[in-house]
């Protein structure tokens, strides 16, 4: 195929065409791209948030380490004072 003479308004006319159907494919491409990179966006956020709730859930029920080793320390003491008094 030969260039179209830059002269001719025909041929400036229908490349222009295939310039404008192109672009316009191209850009419905990218749209289409950008809405599923949207709606993934909005999954990740819904999932984030569950987790997060799910993981404040779990620390709250949870006991604390700091309480457990109290628990254990006072235990400890009782039990060596009750050894020392049956002696």
């Amino acid at each position: 195929m030969t260039d179209p003479d830059p002269n001719d308004p025909v041929a400036v006319a229908v490349e222009l065409e295939r310039l404008r159907g192109t672009l316009e494919a191209g850009f419905a491409r990218v749209d289409g791209s950008l809405a599923l990179l949207v709606q993934r966006s909005d999954q990740t956020d819904k999932q984030l948030a569950d987790h997060e709730a799910r993981l404040d859930d779990l620390e709250r029920a949870r006991w604390p380490l700091a309480g457990i080793a109290a628990l254990t320390a006072s235990a400890g003491v009782l039990v060596a004072v009750w050894e020392l008094a049956s002696r």
